[in-house]
């Protein structure tokens, strides 16, 4: 409030001046017009020379808030390049080799370091390989602090969390991170085209593969009514698409990674539910054995899992199938009336 206060007050001196100035001219330019002291063709030429003198004034005004903008950007950008990494390569990191996608949470307690209070309390928790588990609760619950701790975004204040058997600190973050995909409910795309948005998740993608993971996504038809196809050029953030096409693109992305661990985090949340569910069976149909973890608040998007896991304030509440959360979770019954 207080900046544009400031710029109110700035940008309304500075064109009242304006104002005044063209009055005086105008007015006093007139009356040497009636004195002789001054032709018609000079009161001409002084009002261009004030427009001229006035626009580069404003020029030098609007240089002015650019540059207070940049330097604070700048600053900002410093403080971020020099902020402490809290997430390091172990010394004795060990590639990762043949994971077939099994998570293993052991006691996993967690706090934010701004705020210290536990988002997670004690969790223990098995996932199988390609088995494609749920994650429901209601928000604040702990679901996405939770996938979090797989990819290292954060460490765990207590307790292991294992992939493949190995505590996750035992191999290194890149290739830790080559083997997850997370598909976000708010999604990134970058400024270029389709295409080159889409190999953010495999460089090496074919044409044939790119457009093979997009038909599974829902996103070629959409893809293709744009006149350059996927050689359309987005706009920084994807400004040219909505928010469901967005998803679906960042889904096709993902897609084309192949991962051994796949979190798609309210995904489809943007999309009708008929495209959700041709969405679902291309998942279920393409990457079989991927491991999978769903946090979703729309309960057709989950129902059909291999199991529900029902999160309420950092704990594991309940497990199990959807018709048997129906019947004896309360917290479950209330996220499916919502």
């Amino acid at each position: 409030r207080r900046k544009y206060r400031y710029m109110a007050g700035y940008n309304t001196t500075t064109r009242s001046f304006d104002g005044i100035m063209y009055i005086v001219v105008v007015i006093v330019g007139a009356l040497f017009i009636i004195d002789g002291k001054i032709t018609a063709a000079d009161y001409m030429a002084y009002l261009l020379y004030i427009s001229t003198l006035l626009t580069s004034i404003r020029r030098v005004v609007d240089y002015a808030e650019q540059f207070q903008r940049g330097m604070t950007g700048i600053e900002r950008f410093c403080e971020i390049m020099d902020a402490d990494v809290d997430i390091f390569d172990d010394e004795n990191a060990k590639p990762l080799e043949n994971v077939q996608g099994r998570i293993t949470f052991e006691h996993v307690s967690f706090e934010y370091p701004d705020d210290h209070n536990k988002v997670l309390h004690d969790l223990s928790l098995d996932v199988r390989p390609g088995e494609k588990l749920a994650l429901v609760g209601p928000s604040g619950g702990g679901k996405t602090t939770l996938c979090n701790l797989i990819p290292r975004f954060y460490d765990a204040l207590s307790g292991e969390v294992l992939v493949g058997g190995r505590n996750v600190k035992d191999y290194s973050l890149y290739e830790l991170r080559e083997s997850v995909s997370m598909v976000l409910q708010k999604n990134m795309l970058f400024s270029g085209t389709i295409r080159d948005n889409l190999r953010w998740g495999n460089k090496d993608a074919t044409d044939e593969q790119i457009e093979h993971a997009c038909r599974l996504a829902c996103a070629h038809d959409f893809v293709m009514s744009f006149p350059d196809g996927y050689d359309t050029d987005l706009g920084q953030g994807g400004v040219n698409v909505s928010g469901g096409q967005k998803q679906r693109l960042c889904i096709a992305r993902a897609l084309l990674k192949n991962p051994k661990i796949l979190i798609l985090d309210d995904s489809t949340s943007a999309v009708d539910s008929r495209t959700d569910e041709s969405i679902r069976a291309a998942f279920r149909e393409s990457l079989p054995g991927t491991t999978k973890l769903i946090i979703a608040q729309r309960i057709a998007s989950i129902m059909y899992s291999d199991r529900i896991i029902v999160m309420d304030k950092g704990r594991i509440s309940d497990v199990g199938t959807h018709d048997e959360l129906m019947q004896r979770s309360e917290i479950y019954r209330e996220v499916y009336l919502s």
